[in-house]
């Protein structure tokens, strides 16, 4: 390695931000361009190959990624042990199985742990939905933005037709084995990065990836009663999984926006409603708005400012669909502010009527033996 260490983000290509599968594209393109083998007698592309496996054996790692994170090349020091962090030790296993391992063209690994299937990453996606949308479902369609599998070389990176051949440096084991005395140690062979194979003949469409950038189209059923900050699982179209393994899943995100007369709580549905100081003496029937249209409602006489009256079944629907939540109606008594001429008479003769008793309300036991100690 130089004497001066690059970024490990600037030798992948990738963003600070970047997830596991763009570390692992990036790190698989890098690789295959790089290789020695394909590369004979070439120093400078055998010293980008190593560079880009350290790079990627630290930041595919949640510790010492986090490491170098906080404190760069200088973090990783002490890691092994106290000994400093030597590129050389890092065994990439099950990493490299995860990069390497689409098809055959990288199937023999040690041991044959490496071959086994993994699965793909699941993936998420954001959707805002109108307030009445949301409620009542709908199916909606997205485009998702993922990796395929190539479909010229079905996912090996190798071009149709061509063989890869067997690593002669590790003879397919994907791993070398150093002794020293009564030591011996096993590192990921530094010429076929752990693969046991060489693919001669990359892939011309997906350039050795096995992987091609895709936006696809995907039709989700939103189910009714979905909220804000709720989640959708898709089954099985996240990233594509690798050595056969089954592809992750798709998490759609909600966003909900606000309606302009309701306000949601749970499977409830909230809205104030104004009736006149007659309707609110003498009773009324009335229309209060629910999501299907106009619903007509009976309020008793002498119903107060405040008061809340319930409609049954007419919230938001169970996402489990056990069922839907109420209407709250929030009564609000409006007093008239301008009289004409015969509504004033009116007023003042019931005025008549009426007892007047402005008298605060009583006190209760608690505030009278606090005013004692007071």
């Amino acid at each position: 390695m130089p004497a001066t260490k690059r970024d490990y983000y600037e030798v992948l290509g990738v963003p600070r931000t970047a997830g596991e599968q763009e570390l692992k594209s990036a790190y698989r393109k890098l690789a295959l361009q790089y290789h020695p083998d394909r590369n004979p007698d070439d120093a400078t592309a055998e010293e980008k190959f190593k560079e880009a496996a350290e790079a990627y054996g630290v930041l595919s790692d949640a510790q010492k990624r986090a490491a170098y994170d906080a404190y760069g090349h200088q973090g990783l020091s002490g890691m092994s042990g106290g000994a400093g962090f030597d590129p050389n030790n890092m065994d990439l296993g099950d990493l490299l199985s995860q990069v390497f391992g689409f098809g055959d063209v990288f199937g023999q690994q040690r041991g044959g742990g490496r071959n086994r299937p993994v699965k793909g990453d699941d993936m998420r996606y954001d959707l805002t939905m109108g307030f009445e949308e949301a409620a009542f479902g709908k199916a909606v369609e997205i485009q998702v933005p993922k990796l395929e599998p190539c479909g010229r070389c079905s996912g090996n990176g190798a071009e149709p037709g061509s063989s890869s051949i067997t690593c002669p440096a590790c003879q397919g084991r994907g791993e070398q084995i150093f002794s020293q005395g009564f030591l011996s140690v096993r590192r990921t062979c530094s010429h076929c990065g752990g693969a046991g194979k060489i693919i001669k003949n990359v892939c011309r469409d997906c350039r050795g990836e096995g992987y091609k950038h895709v936006n696809k189209r995907l039709k989700v059923t939103v189910p009714a009663g979905i909220g804000d900050g709720n989640r959708l699982r898709v089954t099985g179209e996240g990233q594509p999984g690798t050595n056969g393994g089954p592809n992750g899943d798709l998490y759609v995100f909600f966003s909900v926006k606000d309606h302009p007369v309701f306000e949601r709580r749970e499977n409830d549905l909230h809205c104030s409603v104004p009736i006149n100081i007659a309707q609110a003496a003498l009773g009324d029937e009335i229309e209060v708005p629910t999501l299907e249209g106009p619903h007509k409602m009976q309020i008793p006489e002498g119903l107060q400012s405040g008061a809340e009256l319930r409609v049954r079944g007419r919230g938001v629907a169970e996402v489990n669909g056990r069922g839907k939540g109420d209407l709250v109606v929030h009564i609000t008594v409006k007093t008239p502010t301008k009289l004409n001429r015969d509504q004033r008479k009116l007023f003042e003769q019931l005025a008549a009527t009426l007892p007047v008793n402005n008298e605060p309300h009583e006190k209760g036991l608690l505030d009278k033996v606090k005013d004692l100690f007071s």
